[in-house]
């Protein structure tokens, strides 16, 4: 790949990921900055916008820190529990796939590799960059099935974000009263409807596929195809997946857990913060929210999920500057864990070379 388009391709993100968070900040800024300058008995339409703007980030930033500086820290430390969790019970679910494919990784090796695919989620794009690292460690713990061991990555994202998206719509029919209420949260709605749709059926095709069965020359084509034999073989390796209902049969249920645990990070958060959210609509606002997020349109979805959290929240009377606390402590849980996984990568890298462990003299066990 050339360096040019490349570093366009993660320029334009980066500087969108910067306007989305410049532009939540400043609007919120407005606000508070308004509200002190009426308290203190000046009209804000007398200040010209220079005068607004310095108002709004002099005020602004004391009124989101003060917001932050409340959380009581037994829920925040609650809050770390719980998305640890989902770190432990998403690296589960990847174990299991992986035995699917014949890769048998301990625990210890697949959350080492986990926690690192965590931190690197902090640096690249979407809440997914980090599978990219992921995939790269997978193809090196084996000799023999290295494709597989890519191809496991991409299918485990792929049932979580499925299982996040089902988890969301199913969660829409005890908020069907807040979302037909309020247009913005029908529209996202609506959106994520769609995404389920496009997945579901993508799953289908990935996993049991029906386009060779109709069209006997689409498997010619393929093999001819620039890596052909790698786009085949990762192709057999999805359909095997097909093959094992029960697996995926437990894969959703450890993802349905996962997803609970994503929705109680936020909500112990919006505890410790005082907020009065109820919690049958958080189950409905936090998967719309993460499965958008997942979206790869900036670093770690940032600007995106802020936006998301004060537009639905919005609707639900929390307070935009509340909304934004509650997102950026969200995403500092995350980073938390994003710090323990770098630890990880400095400290195991040079030890273990995440070195494979189906030796190449072992065919039986690769």
């Amino acid at each position: 790949m050339k360096l040019a388009p490349k570093l366009w391709r993660i320029s334009w993100r980066v500087g969108l990921c910067a306007l989305l968070l410049a532009w939540v900040f400043h609007t919120i800024f407005l606000k508070e900055g308004r509200l002190f300058v009426e308290r203190s008995g000046q009209a804000w339409t007398d200040l010209s916008r220079w005068q607004q703007a310095q108002a709004a980030w002099t005020h602004g930033p004391r009124e989101l820190w003060g917001v932050l500086g409340r959380l009581h820290p037994e829920y925040g430390l609650l809050s770390l529990f719980f998305m640890g969790l989902t770190i432990v019970l998403g690296m589960l679910r990847w174990r299991k796939v992986l035995q699917v494919q014949d890769i048998h990784l301990s625990v210890a090796r697949a959350s080492e590799i986990s926690l690192v695919a965590h931190f690197f989620n902090s640096l690249l794009l979407g809440s997914t960059g980090g599978d990219l690292v992921k995939a790269y460690y997978a193809a090196r713990e084996t000799h023999h099935l290295k494709t597989e061991a890519v191809v496991t990555v991409f299918v485990d994202r792929l049932i979580g974000l499925l299982s996040m998206l089902v988890f969301a719509t199913a969660m829409m029919l005890p908020n069907l009263a807040l979302l037909t209420a309020h247009r913005p949260l029908a529209g996202l709605a609506l959106f994520i409807v769609l995404m389920l749709l496009a997945g579901g059926i993508f799953t289908v095709l990935s996993f049991w596929g029906g386009i060779s069965r109709r069209w006997p020359q689409a498997r010619l084509w393929l093999r001819r195809a620039p890596k052909g034999e790698v786009l085949e073989r990762s192709l057999d390796a999805c359909r095997r997946f097909g093959q094992e209902p029960r697996f995926l049969l437990r894969a959703f249920g450890l993802s349905m857990v996962l997803n609970v645990a994503c929705v109680l990070q936020v909500w112990a958060l919006a505890r410790g913060l005082d907020l009065v959210i109820d919690p049958v609509a958080l189950f409905v606002i936090v998967p719309v929210i993460i499965c958008i997020s997942a979206l790869p349109v900036t670093p770690s979805g940032l600007g995106v999920r802020e936006n998301l959290y004060v537009l639905m929240l919005a609707e639900v009377g929390i307070h935009p500057t509340q909304a934004l606390s509650l997102s950026l402590l969200a995403y500092a849980g995350s980073l938390f864990w994003s710090v323990v996984g770098g630890l990880v990568y400095v400290t195991f890298k040079e030890r273990h070379h995440l070195r494979e462990v189906v030796a190449a003299e072992d065919p039986a066990s690769g």
